[in-house]
């Protein structure tokens, strides 16, 4: 799909505009999750973030703009709630437990999933040309949890021989995996234990019983 109309940056609007904006995001997330992207139409985004139809085609000229700034929006939101201090920048093996222990004890997550997986989910099975972005933001993710592994090896906590990128992935793929698992069992025991066994493996990695655990900088 061409976009013949540029979609106006964040930055470029008032705070009302970017109140609108936000809303409509926050909605088009919503429909695509509970929808599918090939079923979210304008009427139905219009009626649920309160628009009409002039200021949805302002703010999103075509379908590809609207899902390009949902995917941003959602990887926003994860992204920075994984760069917040509650986990110490994942530089050691107590910030990685806490980091399962939030999902794991938050009595909603198989309900709600992974917001970002889900709409992943749902926008690969369409044509649209967002895979890249899409892409971007998984490896800006999985990069959160490989950059606390590798100051994990440079202060000493995690022994040379481990691959921070590979154990990156695990982390992130346990994650995905056992959270779709939780989702369908509708317990959160799959994801615990994906959560858990890898956390276990990168912690063979640890260069002694309490190299992982968080100390005073």
């Amino acid at each position: 799909m061409t976009t013949t109309t540029a979609a106006p940056t964040p930055d470029k609007l008032t705070s009302k505009g970017q109140a609108t904006r936000a809303r409509i995001l926050e909605q088009a997330a919503e429909l695509i999750y509970t929808k599918g992207v090939h079923a979210t139409n304008n009427e139905q985004l219009r009626r649920a973030a309160g628009v009409s139809g002039s200021q949805l085609n302002h703010y999103f000229p075509n379908k590809e703009s609207l899902v390009l700034a949902v995917i941003a929006w959602q990887a926003d939101r994860v992204l920075t709630f994984h760069r917040s201090e509650q986990f110490a920048r994942f530089d050691n093996l107590d910030a990685l437990r806490e980091w399962a222990d939030f999902y794991v004890g938050y009595e909603r997550s198989y309900q709600e999933g992974c917001s970002l997986g889900s709409l992943a989910s749902e926008i690969i099975k369409t044509d649209l040309d967002v895979h890249e972005q899409l892409a971007a933001a998984f490896d800006q993710w999985r990069n959160i949890f490989r950059d606390g592994l590798q100051r994990m090896q440079r202060l000493g906590r995690l022994s040379a021989d481990a691959d921070p990128t590979q154990l990156a992935n695990l982390l992130l793929a346990a994650y995905q995996g056992g959270m779709l698992l939780a989702q369908v069992a509708r317990n959160i025991a799959p994801l615990k234990d994906a959560l858990q066994a890898a956390i276990d493996y990168v912690q063979t990695f640890a260069t002694s019983p309490d190299a992982g655990v968080l100390q005073a900088r």
